[in-house]
C-alpha cells in the first residue's frame, strides 16, 4: 500500500515515518510532483486537514492523508490555533512565533494549553478523520534542542521536560500527532 502524506514539512514526515508500518510506503508531496501551495482556508484545524487531503485526491488522484495541527492556549481564547504556523507573521518562523506567544503570555498566570492534530484520510473514495490532543502548559522560556515549532515552550502534563527536551520516541508516544497517527494506523490495519 502507498499513501501520500500531504505535507512539505520534513519534520512531520520524519515523525510520521517512525510510526507508519513498513508495509505502507509513505510518499511526500515532492514524490508526486506537487510543488504548489495547498490551500488552508478553513476556519478550523479539522477543516484545513480535510481541505488539504481532498485537494491531493482531486488534483493528483492519490489516496492520501493530511494533517493540520494547532496550539491552543486557554488564556488567549484558543490562539494561535489555525494560525499557529504564522502567529508572528507570514514568514512562518518558529523563533518569532515562540517569542510572540511568550510575550502574549508574559503577564498571565494561566499557561494551560494543548496541541491538537487532526488527520484527514482520503482512501477508497471515502474520508475518515482522526484527532489527537496533548494537554500541557506553556513554559516561561525555551528549553531543549529537539523537535520543531513550539516544542521548546510546550511541557506536556505529567512531564518535567518540554517536547524539545524529549527524544522522538517519547514525543511520538505521548504527543498529539502520535495519538492521531496511532488511530490512523489502527484504521489502516483493520
Amino acid at each position: 500500500m502507498q499513501l501520500v502524506f500531504a505535507t512539505n514539512n520534513p519534520n512531520k514526515i520524519k515523525e510520521v515515518q517512525e510510526l507508519i508500518p513498513k508495509h505502507i510506503k509513505l510518499l511526500s508531496l515532492e514524490d508526486i510532483g506537487c510543488f504548489e501551495e495547498i490551500p488552508e482556508t478553513q476556519n478550523s484545524i479539522k477543516g484545513n486537514a480535510i481541505q488539504k487531503a481532498e485537494f491531493i485526491k482531486i488534483h493528483y488522484g492519490y489516496d492520501c492523508f493530511a494533517d493540520d495541527t494547532g496550539l491552543e492556549v486557554d488564556a488567549l481564547n484558543g490562539e494561535p490555533g489555525i494560525y499557529s504556523a504564522r502567529y508572528a507573521g507570514e514568514q512562518r518562523n518558529a523563533e518569532d512565533n515562540m517569542n510572540a506567544l511568550l510575550y502574549a503570555l508574559k503577564d498571565s498566570a494561566d499557561r494551560k494549553a494543548h496541541f491538537k492534530t487532526v488527520i484527514a484520510l482520503e482512501i477508497n473514495n471515502q474520508h475518515h478523520v482522526f484527532t489527537g490532543i496533548c494537554e500541557g502548559e506553556i513554559t516561561t522560556n525555551k528549553q531543549g534542542e529537539n523537535g520543531f515549532g513550539y516544542d521548546p515552550i510546550f511541557k506536556p502534563n505529567g512531564y518535567q521536560k518540554t517536547f524539545a527536551e524529549m527524544d522522538l520516541k517519547l514525543k511520538n508516544t505521548i504527543g498529539h500527532r502520535g495519538k492521531a497517527v496511532s488511530q490512523l494506523i489502527e484504521f489502516l490495519n483493520s
